[in-house]
C-alpha cells in the first residue's frame, strides 16, 4: 500500500481573519450571498469554521427576516453564487489548493448529506414528465410546504429550503440535495419526508416517481430537455467526447453520500478506501438491467454508461494512490479536466474544452483577460465525475436510484466504513496489496457480473460480505442504533443475487417480458 505523504498539510488554521485598515477588498454585489467571500488580504478557504458558519448564519438570519415580513423568497438562477463577489488581485493555485483544504472538520462536526434522483412519470402512460407537469410540481410543493423557488430566466427549475434543495437533472430527474446531517435516523427521516412531500403533489397530477438506476422504457429521443443553460452546453459537448454522455444525462438516476473528513491524512485515507470498495458499492445497489423495455446485458447500466461518457472527468482515478497525493495533486487534476462554462450576467457562456489554467492566467479565449473567482472553481469540480469526487468533503458516486429503504442503506453502508476509525484502517489493510489492474477490472466487471465477477480466489461476494461486516461493526461503534438501515444490503451481500438480478428474474417470469411492471415494482 502506498503511503502517506506526511509533509506540509493545507488544512486550515484558526487564526483570526486580519485585513488592512480601511482596504476596499471586495466589491459585494448581493448581501445575501456574502458568505462567498475572497480577496487578497485573506482568501475565503483560510476563514475559521467558527467565521464561515457566522457568514452562513448572517445569510440564514437574512433569509428568515425575509420571511417574518411576509416576503416571498426567490433564489437566483442556479447556480445561486455567481457574480457576488469580486476579488481585487488573481486567485492563485495555492487558493484553489486551500478552498478544498477548507473542508476539514473535527470529528464532533463531521456530517451526512445524501443526495437522490428519481424519474417522474405519468401514472396512465407510463411516459416521462414533461417540463410543464415539472414545474406545477415545483410550485406545488413550494406553495404547499414553504420552499423558496429557484429561477433561471421565467423558469422554475428548483427549490430550496434551509440547507435542503430540489434541483433537475437534464431529462428531468428530480433530486434531492439533502441537509447535513448527524445521523442516518436524521437522513432517513429526511428522506421519507421528501418523498411525502412529493407524492402529497405529485399523485394529484396523475405523476408517479420511479427509484432505478436507469430508464428502462424510454429513449432519448423521448425524454424532455430542462431548460437549464448549463445543459444545453453539456448537450452539445458529450458526443464529442465519448459515445455515451448524452444517456448519462439523460437517463440514468443516482443515489450518493458525501462525507466530511478532518485533516488531509484522512482525507487522503478515505479517498483510497472510497475508490477501492465502490465497485462493491455498485455490485450491491445494481439496479439498471434494462433499455427500451427489454435486458441491456448489464446489471448497472447506469455504471456501464460513465465508462465512455467524457473519459477526462470520470474514472477510479489512480493517482490517488500515488505516494504525493493530497489537496494539490488533485487541483491539479481538476485544472486539467476540461471545463464546460463560465456563468456571467446570468448567463451561461460556453468554454466547454477549454482549460482552467488558462482561465486563471486571464486567457480564457471567450472571455479574455477575465479571471475566475472562487465560484467559478466551485462550479467547474462540480463538473468533474469520477468514482469519488473531492469537493469540501468526499462523494461516494458508484450507487445506481433505488427504492427508499435503499437510499437510507448507502449512507449507512459508507458511514459505518469512514465514520469509523477501525472499521477504516481495516479496509485500508484489506485493499494494500490491490493492484491498479485488479481496481480497474472490477470497475469494469462489475456492471456486467455484480457480485458474481471473479476476483483473486473467490468472487466479489465474499469480499462484500467481509465489508458488509465492517460497515456494521462501524455502526456498532456509533452508537446510535443505525445498523438496520444495512438490512436492506445485507441480504444482497450474503446471497450475491443484486436488485438488478431480481428484477430480470420477475421479467423473464411473472412479468411476461415486459418492463412496464417496473414501474409499480419500484415505485416511491
Amino acid at each position: 500500500m502506498a503511503t502517506l505523504s506526511m509533509g506540509s498539510s493545507y488544512c486550515i488554521p484558526s487564526e483570526s481573519m486580519q485585513c488592512k485598515a480601511g482596504q476596499n477588498v471586495y466589491s459585494i454585489a448581493n448581501n445575501v450571498e456574502a458568505s462567498r467571500i475572497k480577496g487578497s488580504c485573506v482568501s475565503f478557504a483560510s476563514l475559521t469554521c467558527y467565521q464561515r458558519n457566522t457568514l452562513q448564519n448572517l445569510r440564514s438570519d437574512a433569509i428568515r427576516s425575509g420571511r417574518k415580513r411576509g416576503q416571498q423568497v426567490i433564489v437566483a438562477a442556479s447556480p445561486p453564487t455567481e457574480d457576488t463577489v469580486i476579488a481585487t488581485e488573481p486567485l492563485t493555485k495555492k487558493d484553489l489548493v486551500a478552498y478544498l483544504a477548507s473542508g476539514c472538520k473535527p470529528k464532533e462536526n463531521w456530517r451526512i448529506g445524501t443526495e437522490h434522483e428519481k424519474f417522474g412519470f405519468e401514472s396512465e402512460t407510463l411516459r416521462p414528465m414533461k417540463y410543464e407537469q415539472i414545474s406545477e410540481l415545483l410550485y406545488g410543493i413550494s406553495e404547499r410546504f414553504d420552499w423558496d423557488k429557484i429561477m433561471e430566466g421565467d423558469y422554475i427549475i428548483g427549490l430550496k429550503q434551509g440547507k435542503q434543495s430540489i434541483s433537475l437533472e437534464p431529462g428531468g430527474q428530480f433530486e434531492l440535495s439533502g441537509a447535513p446531517l448527524e445521523t442516518l435516523h436524521q437522513t432517513c427521516a429526511e428522506v421519507n419526508s421528501h418523498l411525502y412531500q412529493v407524492k402529497a403533489v405529485a399523485e394529484e397530477m396523475g405523476i408517479g416517481f420511479l427509484g432505478i438506476g436507469f430508464q428502462p422504457k424510454w429513449g432519448i429521443k423521448d425524454i424532455p430537455i430542462m431548460p437549464k443553460g448549463r445543459y444545453d452546453i453539456m448537450r452539445n459537448y458529450m458526443p464529442k467526447v465519448g459515445t455515451l454522455g448524452l444517456d448519462m444525462m439523460f437517463r440514468t438516476c443516482t443515489v450518493q453520500v458525501n462525507l466530511d473528513f478532518s485533516s488531509e491524512a484522512d482525507m487522503v485515507r478515505k479517498f483510497r478506501a472510497g475508490l477501492a470498495l465502490q465497485p462493491i458499492a455498485t455490485a450491491l445497489f445494481a439496479n439498471s438491467p434494462f433499455t427500451e423495455g427489454k435486458p441491456n446485458g448489464y446489471l448497472s447500466m447506469r455504471s456501464q454508461i460513465w465508462t465512455d461518457t467524457d473519459n477526462n472527468r470520470a474514472g477510479m482515478l489512480p493517482f490517488v494512490f500515488d505516494d504525493s497525493f493530497g489537496f494539490e495533486q488533485y487541483v491539479d487534476y481538476a485544472l486539467d479536466v476540461p471545463m464546460y462554462f463560465v456563468y456571467r450576467k446570468k448567463k451561461y457562456i460556453d468554454c466547454a474544452g477549454l482549460s482552467f489554467r488558462d482561465f486563471l492566467a486571464g486567457k480564457l479565449s471567450p472571455i479574455p483577460g477575465e479571471f475566475p473567482n472562487l465560484n467559478d472553481w466551485e462550479n467547474h469540480l462540480t463538473t468533474i465525475f469520477p468514482e469519488v469526487r473531492l469537493k469540501r468533503y468526499l462523494e461516494m458516486r458508484g450507487a445506481d436510484g433505488g427504492p427508499w429503504r435503499r437510499l437510507c442503506a448507502l449512507p449507512a453502508f459508507w458511514v459505518g466504513i469512514l465514520y469509523d476509525e477501525v472499521s477504516l484502517q481495516k479496509v485500508l489493510d484489506m485493499i494494500a496489496d490491490w493492484t491498479m489492474e485488479e481496481r480497474e477490472m472490477l470497475r469494469n466487471k462489475v456492471p456486467i457480473t455484480g457480485l458474481k465477477t471473479p476476483f483473486r480466489d473467490g468472487l466479489l461476494r465474499h469480499v462484500a460480505q467481509d465489508v458488509m461486516q465492517l460497515a456494521k461493526d462501524g455502526l456498532e461503534r456509533r452508537g446510535y442504533k443505525e445498523t438496520g438501515f444495512l438490512n436492506e444490503v445485507a441480504e444482497v451481500a450474503r446471497t450475491g443475487v443484486t436488485p438488478a438480478e431480481k428484477l430480470l428474474e420477475l421479467y423473464n417470469g411473472k412479468w411476461g417480458k415486459s418492463v412496464d411492471p417496473v414501474f409499480q415494482e419500484l415505485l416511491y
